[in-house]
């Protein structure tokens, strides 16, 4: 069965980094096409940024573009999110998935972990 398991979530004061990442196992990998969520309490789940299987082309919601960026590693089957000049309204629980994109948009994958914490406070 598909497992996706984050982590590297945390506290950290605003302006600083965190780098998260999402382990994947029970599926082909290298032929996913992976993202990152993240979900604010009271607010839906928002698509924060994509990668294809190759890792050539990706994807960021214009709130995180020039400070956050999604990168993989398919012999380990991570994929990663560099997360840096946090803000408060960064603050969220983040998920991964596999999905797919279609048409020239990404469709979630029916599988998520269970999330990794960032908050973003002085």
């Amino acid at each position: 069965q598909v497992q996706l398991v984050e982590s590297g979530g945390g506290l950290v004061q605003p302006g600083g980094s965190l780098r998260l990442s999402c382990a994947a196992s029970g599926l082909t990998f290298n032929i996913a096409t992976m993202s990152w969520y993240r979900q604010a309490p009271g607010k839906e789940r928002e698509l924060v940024a994509y990668i294809t299987s190759g890792g050539g082309s990706t994807n960021y919601a214009d709130s995180v573009k020039g400070r956050f960026t999604i990168s993989r590693d398919n012999p380990k089957n991570t994929v990663y999110l560099q997360m840096n000049t946090l803000k408060p309204e960064d603050t969220a629980v983040y998920y991964c998935n596999a999905g797919s994109i279609r048409s020239g948009n990404y469709y979630a994958g029916r599988y998520w972990g269970q999330g990794t914490q960032v908050t973003v406070s002085s």
